[in-house]
């Protein structure tokens, strides 16, 4: 898999098209943000995550999807399960996202 950028022009359109999506909040300002990109895109191309879809989503560009999640913090990622937000919160260890993708999936 790869991670796609995603806008509030498109965000819906991908949160209905795919039973289970992480989203991951960021800023170009944002250091950390920067910092884990390469980790996500590794999640999401582990084959334990093959059924999830990865999108990453600027949070100053696009205040309807930030809206959805509550983004209050960066970076900051989402799970969303047939259109509805799962689970979500701020974090910058990759131990927490692999966390949100398992509970994702054993509730699937």
């Amino acid at each position: 898999m790869s991670v796609t950028l995603s806008t509030d022009q498109d965000f819906g359109t991908h949160l209905s098209a795919n039973e289970m999506v992480i989203v991951k909040y960021f800023a170009t300002w944002c250091g950390s943000c920067k910092l884990f990109s390469p980790k996500f895109k590794r999640l999401s191309d582990d084959e334990r995550f093959t059924q999830v879809t990865f999108l990453d989503v600027n949070a100053e560009e696009n205040s309807e999807a930030r809206k959805l999640a509550g983004v209050d913090n960066l970076p900051y990622f989402a799970v969303f399960k047939n259109g509805k937000l799962v689970n979500g919160g701020s974090a910058a260890k990759e131990e927490y996202v692999v966390d949100l993708l398992n509970q994702l999936i054993s509730n699937g």
